[in-house]
């Protein structure tokens, strides 16, 4: 008996349009170069361009630095500035960055005087041809600092790789969104109000396309009389570079799965058995985990993990991507065995299931309990190859809360 799938609630605010999801690739010569790096136990993917493709084109994972979309910006409002867009900010953040700089630099060893000189040509302004010049040199990366670095006026940063060691990656994201993110605030089902403050299609001047400079430059802006009209452009003294980070389902659906992507571990590609070891080590519960994922991808749905912890569950469904539709079920995974007796996973008593069927209501969804049935003569071994998957079964069971007043009226119309 298979779950009943309701429509779901589709969001009165969509600002993008929907691509196609990434193919299947059954061979390894049709296999796309996306790359990914396992970091301290974390799946991350740091080039841009394979930020923006794996995220467009099927949502997988979330900014490290964003709520949802790896579109993270020092500022949400942009502002065209002599031909060029610029992040908008004001100078007491601007201060802020000063000082995360000015603690940088200080962890750096450097004395006293050298990091005020530093500071002082940092916060000199920068006439808009030399930041043409700087943009239009073809110096990927020119005036932005490296992760969690310091932009120096007069040293161009570290490439991407020479931070390829680095904690949480290497490549910077050079790319702004400039749309409105509809999926920023998924985690609670909200529908954001933000209205970009310029509109680059509707600029009718003559002059050929602006330009987007990047996190080098900020358009430090002050309307206070304290703040003395203050307009101008600044480098930007303190910047982070924005990565996609994946859950190891995630990571091993598009290797698997669908065959696009490579995970390196220290510059070395891992192979899928190793993979599947690497993430059953790290996870103890990967392979019920990973079975739920698998399903509910193959049937046309887009799982997520981040907010589901907050509703006391495993998984999000989405129908399509979180920007076209509200979560329409929190799933909880559970493994058995063929006649559902097993140690599991998330033992519930009749309160706390009551209680977590509430709260599911609460926010128009529905719970669904997602059985991992094993067969009985699966042995450890099998377990030690992604193969066994083919020999589990999928049970879906929703949850429905009986509401004594709700049938009543029902009733009564009959």
């Amino acid at each position: 008996m298979q779950a009943e799938f309701r429509p779901p609630r589709r969001r009165t605010r969509v600002y993008e349009e929907y691509e196609a999801p990434l193919p299947v690739c059954n061979s390894p010569g049709e296999r796309s170069h996306l790359r990914a790096e396992l970091i301290n136990q974390h799946v991350l993917v740091c080039d841009p361009d394979h930020i923006q493709k794996i995220y467009s084109q099927g949502y997988f994972g979330k900014g490290i630095l964003s709520r949802a979309r790896p579109d993270y910006s020092l500022s949400d409002q942009w502002e065209q500035h002599e031909g060029l867009f610029l992040p908008v900010i004001s100078p007491s953040r601007y201060e802020e960055l000063l000082k995360c700089a000015r603690s940088s630099l200080s962890a750096q060893g450097l004395n006293e005087d050298k990091v005020n000189q530093t500071l002082i040509e940092l916060c000199q302004p920068v006439k808009m041809e030399d930041v043409r010049r700087e943009v239009g040199s073809g110096q990927e990366g020119e005036g932005t600092g490296p992760e969690g670095g310091v932009c120096s006026p007069t040293k161009r940063p570290r490439s991407g790789s020479e931070l390829e060691q680095d904690e949480e990656g290497s490549c910077s994201s050079d790319t702004q969104n400039l749309d409105p993110d509809p999926d920023s605030d998924q985690d609670f089902d909200s529908n954001p109000e933000f209205e970009p403050d310029s509109d680059p299609s509707s600029d009718s001047e003559p002059d050929p396309e602006p330009v987007v400079p990047g996190r080098g430059f900020v358009l430090v802006v002050s309307n206070s009389e304290e703040g003395g009209g203050v307009r101008e452009v600044r480098r930007t003294p303190f910047s982070l570079s924005e990565h996609l980070q994946l859950s190891l389902e995630e990571a091993f659906f598009l290797v698997y799965g669908l065959g696009c992507l490579s995970v390196y571990l220290h510059q070395e590609p891992l192979s899928i058995m190793e993979l599947w070891t690497t993430f059953r080590s790290l996870c103890p519960d990967f392979i019920s985990s990973y079975a739920a994922y698998h399903h509910f991808r193959s049937r046309g749905w887009v799982p997520k993990r981040g907010g589901a912890a907050k509703y006391g569950v495993d998984l999000m469904l989405y129908r399509k991507g979180p920007p076209f539709y509200h979560a329409s079920y929190s799933v909880v995974v559970e493994r058995v065995d063929s006649a559902f007796r097993g140690c599991a996973l998330r033992p519930f008593s009749w309160r706390s299931l009551a209680a977590l069927n509430r709260i599911t209501a609460n926010v128009s969804k529905e719970l669904m309990l997602c059985y991992i049935i094993s067969p009985a003569d699966l042995s450890e071994a099998e377990l030690d190859s992604p193969v066994c998957l083919s020999r589990f079964r999928v049970q879906e069971v929703i949850v429905n809360r009986w509401v004594s007043s709700k049938e009543r009226v029902e009733q009564d119309d009959i």
